[in-house]
């Protein structure tokens, strides 16, 4: 039996590795293009390109999927099953009807709630205290097929988006490695997804990486992590990006980290107290303490570090 792996990230290559592991016949791969990366612009390849090509497997790259040139490429291919993690681009039609046992997806959440290409940061941004895996069969829509098996994985307090990628691709290679017998006898169920209950996570955007810092600290905590490692929260300082790579989890009690007197009648954003703890800053409902820091031109460091520079000062506001 043939399979072709979909994916691209990190997130996709235990889903790879295990397929391989267990001696299934995986005839090909298909990633995204390499993309340039860093600040010469350096053509990378995908995390799963590098695993594709360790193992001597051949690489496919198509710029669109939908392209007619791509699906004939993968169409020789013979592709009897295909798996998809995190692949990147929505399958057309014709590719979902290629394989005689469909098309799988490693979905990191438990849908039908966050649908989408941002789950794992989303649900952290919301403050959900779980998410997981859905293995499912795909549909024309987005993330909208029949399910097949969930595994449920916790969401701590001091999780971010990275921690939870790989808990969560650690948890997809584990799930989809369990049903795939049941999926190849034709035993696994076939859950329909009940769209009433659907909510969506679409890619982030700039905008979703920017602190209002008039909402809760917990709010603001809960979105920094959720942007961590990849991208970090920013706020504007002198008119410049103040990026944000770390936030002390704010004390249950009071939801923040500053209270009383220090913290009354000032504007939200307004920089309390600096100290070597960090920058504590005023929220809508109390504090939270900034603990690394990137000020504009300069690399990411520890927020006592950045203070012993001297140029913040209480009383000055992030925006």
């Amino acid at each position: 039996m043939n399979i072709v792996f979909m994916g691209t990230p990190q997130f996709a290559v235990p889903s790879l590795e295990g397929l391989l592991r267990e001696g299934y016949n995986v005839v090909g791969v298909v990633t995204q293009p390499d993309r340039p990366q860093g600040r010469k612009k350096v053509l990378m390849p995908t995390p799963v390109k590098e695993a594709a090509l360790k193992h001597g497997l051949p690489v496919l790259q198509p710029q669109r999927m939908r392209a007619p040139e791509a699906i004939e490429e993968l169409a020789a291919l013979q592709p009897d099953l295909i798996v998809t993690a995190a692949y990147g681009q929505i399958l057309p039609k014709a590719v979902l009807d290629l394989p005689r046992h469909g098309c799988l997806n490693v979905h990191g959440s438990l849908l039908p709630k966050y649908r989408g290409g941002a789950p794992i940061q989303r649900s952290i941004m919301n403050g959900e205290k779980e998410t997981g895996i859905t293995l499912m069969y795909m549909a024309e829509g987005l993330d909208t097929g029949d399910m097949i098996a969930k595994s449920v994985v916790p969401i701590e307090d001091e999780d971010t988006a990275g921690t939870m990628f790989e808990k969560l691709s650690l948890a997809g290679a584990e799930l989809l490695l369990k049903q795939l017998p049941l999926i190849l006898e034709g035993r696994a169920e076939r859950i329909p997804q009940n769209d009433e209950e659907s909510t969506y996570a679409p890619n982030l955007s700039r905008e979703d990486e920017k602190i209002d810092w008039t909402s809760t600290s917990r709010a603001i905590y809960d979105q920094v992590r959720g942007l961590v490692p990849y991208s970090g929260g920013y706020t504007l300082w002198n008119g410049d990006v103040f990026k944000v790579w770390a936030v002390a989890k704010p004390a249950p009690a009071s939801a923040g980290m500053g209270t009383g007197e220090q913290a009354g009648g000032q504007a939200p954003g307004t920089v309390l107290h600096l100290s070597e703890r960090g920058i504590e800053v005023k929220t809508g409902d109390g504090s939270v303490l900034l603990t690394r820091v990137q000020p504009a031109g300069k690399k990411a460091m520890e927020a006592s570090e950045f203070i012993r520079g001297g140029v913040m000062q209480p009383g000055m506001v992030l925006e």
